[in-house]
């Protein structure tokens, strides 16, 4: 090896910062780079994963930073690559993820002549990493905005960027001195203890104390506050709301836990969000907010430790800036043990609720379609998730169905691209969490339209890497219903308008077959009492394996009650459009409406 280059530096700076793995796609912007990679593999240097694709590279950076905490790093070369990356940056953007790019760019020299594949690449990521993007153009720069990248992406959970050109990848690495115009940084970040003032907890704890019907929602804030929640739940006699990206912390066997809230939420949690008194928002800022309480009909206290979300969903009394847990404890000790917690009124109402839920979500499961019923594959998933498995959930109708069918182990994380909402996530975020625990097992739920927007690629990626994992068990359930169900439903729901095939029919793809083709294992299901076989077979194989389900795509996205039946005029107007082709989606949504309309008819009065 010769000299040491800016990009061996920019390397051994990753390395001091913690990076194991770098996600991403090679490309002559960024071979200097790639070459320092291949140089560091003999000192223990990051690993490098090669994505299919840049934007599924940046979704396993995303997926690796929600699985293995710390900073998601992801690579690429200027022009299509950069743009590639935009839309899992995005993903990290939007779900408060710390992720850095580090992204190549043609020489210093020609910038600006308009020459290949030359883009502005700061104009280009401005809005994603507004928290900070840097470009380097002189060797003694490199260090300080690396540092400044991990750190701003630390500090803000957002994405940064970081230029380097290529032929200042391949200048001499810098040798820092003590003068004017040079800045030498550190490779270090802590985080701050941030803990409410003292009369804002105050002020807090009157409200909550006040409350008779207390409801608490829960996001991902509350990661490392379960204990907590727990605790202040029975301390105010609460029932306990997720949002979707707050269910796995939150233990869903409590008789007091609903679920989660929203449109793909549960009956139990529409009862809890509409009929409370008192609302109290940790680490949450769901986007549902047609689904909490009317604005003025709960007092409402909020907690997050980003002082910018206060108030963003719902007119709060009083704002806690802090650490969720300690805001908790805090709490905790200003809170009374009350008569209203232990009467058993509110508290057993919300209990009695998750049971008609637990009923509810059962009856569904069961009732027959054509073939099989989306959410018995769901559901049957329970009885044989292993207890330290990682789930990883793509976007589309399959999130509504883990949302209400799924009932994690304690513990175990699951994750999906949930503000942003992008097709595709499903596989890169699951090889991102196998990667991270490969000891460990991993389902992936998707539908047949994500997985044919990104999954098929990456199932390649999957055949590549598996024969080196210690436990090779890594299960994608491929929801085929030939259709982009969920936005057929959102078209019958929203705009009352039918199906349009042109827009929403998939074509046909043998997954289980193609699976078969990588030297995976694959398994067709299209009959109901064959899932839990197929289940179990998953769990047992030797190798990876797609499980193809048939299923029916007349199963209706129906938000629970009210809500719901305010759609469902809308819902059967669209599909009375449909003529005799919506028919079987229309019995199934007069089915899944008299299930509600029981539900809420066996309810005490009163």
């Amino acid at each position: 090896m010769g000299e040491k280059t800016v990009a061996d530096a920019v390397v051994e700076r990753l390395q001091d910062w913690g990076v194991g793995r770098i996600f991403g796609y090679s490309g002559d912007g960024i071979n200097v780079f790639m070459e320092a990679l291949h140089r560091a593999e003999s000192t223990g240097g990051p690993e490098f994963i090669q994505a299919r694709h840049e934007e599924n590279a940046a979704l396993m950076a995303v997926g690796h930073a929600k699985y293995a905490g710390g900073v998601g790093v992801v690579t690429a070369t200027q022009g299509p690559g950069a743009v590639h990356l935009l839309n899992g940056l995005y993903d990290a953007k939007l779900d408060s993820v710390p992720v850095v790019a580090i992204i190549g760019q043609q020489k210093l020299s020609v910038l600006g002549s308009a020459y290949m594949q030359e883009i502005d690449l700061l104009t280009l990521f401005k809005d994603v990493a507004a928290q900070f993007a840097g470009q380097i153009s002189t060797p003694d720069q490199a260090l300080m905005v690396i540092d400044r990248a991990f750190r701003t992406a630390l500090e803000t959970r957002w994405p940064c960027v970081v230029i380097l050109p290529h032929d200042v990848q391949l200048e001499p690495a810098p040798t820092l001195e003590q003068e004017h115009g040079i800045v030498v940084t550190s490779p270090t970040w802590h985080q701050a203890r941030v803990r409410p003032y003292d009369e804002d907890l105050a002020a807090a704890a009157e409200v909550l104390a006040a409350g008779s019907r207390v409801a608490l929602l829960v996001g991902q804030g509350a990661r490392a506050a379960e204990a907590q929640v727990v605790a202040i739940a029975d301390r105010l006699g609460a029932g306990i709301g997720t949002s979707l990206l707050g269910k796995p912390y939150v233990d869903e066997s409590l008789p007091n836990a609903v679920g989660t809230i929203g449109h793909l939420g549960t009956t139990a949690s529409a009862h809890l969000m509409g009929g409370c008194d008192t609302l109290l928002i940790i680490g949450s800022n769901d986007p549902w907010t047609e689904f909490y309480p009317p604005p003025g009909a709960a007092r409402a206290v909020q907690i997050d430790i980003d002082g910018r979300k206060i108030g963003n969903r719902y007119p709060i009394e009083v704002g806690l800036v802090g650490d969720a847990a300690e805001t908790l404890d805090a709490l905790l000790d200003l809170i009374p043990a009350r008569t209203v917690a232990s009467d058993g009124g509110w508290r057993n109402e919300v209990e009695q609720e998750v049971a008609a839920w637990h009923a509810l979500a059962t009856e569904r499961a069961m009732t027959p379609a054509d073939p099989v019923n989306p959410e018995r594959v769901v559901f049957e998933l329970n009885a044989v998730l292993p207890a330290d498995a990682r789930v990883a959930v793509d976007v589309g109708s399959c999130v509504y169905w883990y949302a209400r069918q799924l009932r994690l182990p304690r513990g175990a994380p699951a994750h999906l691209s949930g503000t942003l909402a992008t097709m595709g996530c499903g596989v890169p975020y699951g090889l991102a969490a196998k990667l991270d625990a490969p000891q460990q097992p991993v389902v992936v739920l998707s539908g047949d339209g994500a997985m044919q927007m990104a999954g098929l690629a990456e199932l390649i990626t999957v055949s590549r890497l598996w024969p080196g994992w210690s436990d090779p068990r890594f299960v994608v359930c491929v929801f085929n219903n030939g259709d982009l169900a969920e936005v057929t439903w959102e078209q019958r729901e929203m705009e009352a308008e039918p199906r349009f095939p042109a827009s929403q029919a998939l074509p046909d793809f043998p997954y289980a077959g193609y699976a078969e083709l990588l030297g995976l294992t694959g398994i067709r299901v299209d009959d109901p009492e064959a899932l839990a076989g197929a289940w179990e077979r998953a769990f047992a194989a030797d190798r990876p394996v797609l499980i193809e389900v048939i299923t029916d795509p007349n199963v209706p996205l129906l938000p629970p009650f009210p809500a719901g039946a305010e759609k469902l005029e809308s819902m059967r107007e669209g599909l009375e459009a449909e003529g005799a082709e919506g028919e079987a989606a229309r019995r199934l949504l007069d089915v899944y409406a008299g299930q509600e309309e029981r539900l809420r008819g066996s309810r005490p009065t009163g």
